[in-house]
């Protein structure tokens, strides 16, 4: 079988690849991935990169791929975060069909499967703390310590087991452990736990057990039982495949899934970790997990980002087994590469000053026709009114200019977007000095687009009328977090992560805009039209990324690879 397409995450070359088509050479016939969160907390950008590769190579190989939730903790999981999942993966245009599956759904299985285990002579209960179990294993350099309960019988074990399912020990009281090897040079296979108790309620068994599988032990019955035959995951799960392949060897399924691992997405700027994620949410210094600074799928999604953004992103990362840092600015190259030809451009003043053409006639109203997209004619063209008292932007005006400022200042002249030239004869201030209005003649003879003005400027600028704009609230985003050498992580919280411009005035045509829309402002950036806080009454923006990008194409990453 020979795979329909080539990108980042499927290549030629690609080590996933290469095995895939070595095992469909062989035996195999059929290809069958999953995704398996936990439902502990939102997705993330790291999350994105393996729902795009094990989706995508089931739908490269005419294969299947299962949504499994691993929901073996109860005590961090929950519902909303069963459906967040669900649609965050919707959301990225994937697929599950028929085959949503849960590990609490094969709880009693496990069970049984345990009890076996037992029966060999491969299991114990085991009285340790969890951490004299840390202890006794031992380190590196030098063997674990068997555990004094290691040898007791077949029936006192299963005695103890069924007493732990039953409710009558407390949590960490006893465990149940594989007996592999102590003396093992890996760890992991230091006879490792496969059963806890936890006395706390399930989101879908409720109180049905009080004894859970740990995911060492879970996560290969789970693919076995569903017929995974590629287990793809992250790099740190390397040490732990031969616990995968003895959990699959000693129940003794007949199909024994091929476990390939593939370097974590890590983002320059960002913080991933689940934990930290959720500090954020319940100490709420965040608006949710769907909070627009963070990088939570829902919080780009409702920042203003696209699926297909975020599909391109992924395939232009790729996979490998090297860990690396990924620029953030590659990501934010993606999301303005997507909305660059298809959204439509409008005049956006986020900090105005107040523009008077004191030789415009007071009470005319001029219908500007301006076009949609500079470089997609398709995309049409809109009227815009202009009249005698406009906002520009403040930054677009400087008493005192600097060299090289070719926009607004006294006796300079610039072309208004799409409308006249405009020279600055006067401004007024305030009693603190600042800058409150300013006075323009213009030159009716330099309409845009009448071919009647052979005078060139500069400077270009863009525009609002003040009696038709749309007062608008902007969100402007920045790093969450900042360099803090006195936090034992290096980095704390940012205050300035969120800028509120409150008094932003956009041109009527965005008036009838509904949650999602996407536009570009010009020279401001891309904007999205926030669905939590957007009312009848008043439009917010939050900004998906600005215009400017320092991301050069062909990037080499941090490990130079």
């Amino acid at each position: 079988m020979e795979n329909k397409n080539e990108n980042s995450l499927l290549k030629t070359g690609n080590f996933i690849h290469s095995y895939i088509n070595e095992d469909l050479k062989a035996d195999l016939n059929k290809l069958h991935t999953r995704f398996p969160p936990e439902p502990n907390g939102y997705l993330h950008i790291g999350h994105a990169k393996s729902i795009c590769l094990n989706f995508g190579l089931a739908e490269t190989y005419n294969g299947k791929c299962n949504l499994r939730f691993d929901d073996t903790n109860p005590a961090k999981e929950d519902t909303e975060f069963v459906e967040s999942i669900k649609n965050d993966i919707k959301w990225l245009g994937f697929d599950w069909e028929d085959r949503l599956y849960f590990a609490s759904s094969y709880f009693d299985k496990m069970y049984e499967y345990a009890l076996m285990l037992i029966k060999k002579g491969k299991a114990y209960v085991c009285d340790l703390s969890a951490e004299e179990i840390r202890q006794s294993r031992g380190t590196l350099n030098t063997a674990g310590t068997e555990s004094p309960y290691r040898n007791r019988s077949i029936e006192e074990n299963l005695d103890l087991f069924e007493r732990m399912k039953n409710g009558e020990f407390a949590d960490g009281e006893k465990t149940l452990r594989a007996k592999i090897d102590m003396a093992s040079p890996n760890i992991n296979m230091r006879d490792p736990v496969l059963y806890r108790i936890s006395h706390q309620s399930h989101h879908a068994t409720f109180d049905k057990w009080c004894i859970y599988p740990m995911y060492d032990y879970a996560h290969p019955v789970e693919d076995a039982i569903e017929g995974i035959t590629h287990s793809i995951c992250t790099m740190e799960f390397e040490d732990h495949r031969p616990l995968y392949n003895w959990v699959i060897d000693e129940i003794g399924f007949d199909l024994k899934p091929r476990q390939i691992e593939f370097a974590k997405l890590n983002l320059s700027n960002t913080i991933m970790g689940k934990r930290f994620l959720r500090s954020l949410v319940e100490e709420n210094k965040v608006d949710g997990w769907d909070d627009p600074r963070l990088i939570t799928l829902s919080g780009i999604r409702r920042r203003g980002y696209t699926p297909e953004s975020i599909r391109a992103f992924c395939e232009m990362v790729g996979v490998s087994k090297a860990n690396s840092i990924v620029d953030l600015a590659q990501l934010e190259y993606c999301i303005r590469e997507d909305l660059k030809p298809k959204v439509p451009v409008v005049m956006a003043v986020l900090d105005p000053i107040k523009l008077v053409i004191t030789n415009y006639p007071e009470d005319k109203v001029e219908m500007l026709e301006i076009e949609n997209h500079p470089e997609n004619e398709e995309m049409g063209k809109r009227l815009v009114p202009f009249t005698r008292e406009l906002y520009i932007e403040r930054s677009d005006f400087m008493e005192e200019p600097v060299k090289k400022f070719f926009r607004l200042a006294p006796g300079k002249e610039v072309r208004l977007k799409g409308a006249y030239f405009v020279q600055c004869t006067d401004f007024i201030k305030n009693e603190k000095g600042e800058i409150t209005e300013i006075h323009c003649t213009y030159d009716p003879e330099t309409k845009c687009g009448s071919g009647f003005s052979k005078r060139k400027v500069k400077g270009t600028i863009h525009w609002v009328s003040k009696a038709h704009a749309v007062n608008v609230k902007a969100m402007l985003y920045n790093n969450l977090t900042m360099e803090d050498k006195n936090s034992e992580k290096g980095y704390s919280f940012n205050p300035n992560s969120l800028e509120i411009m409150d008094k932003c005035m956009v041109e009527p045509s965005i008036k009838d805009a509904e949650p999602f829309d996407r536009f570009q402002f010009i020279r401001n950036g891309y904007f999205c039209v926030d669905y939590k806080h957007t009312t009848k009454e008043r439009l917010v923006f939050n900004r998906i990324v600005s215009l400017k990008s320092s991301f050069k194409e062909n990037p080499i990453n941090s490990t130079g690879k």
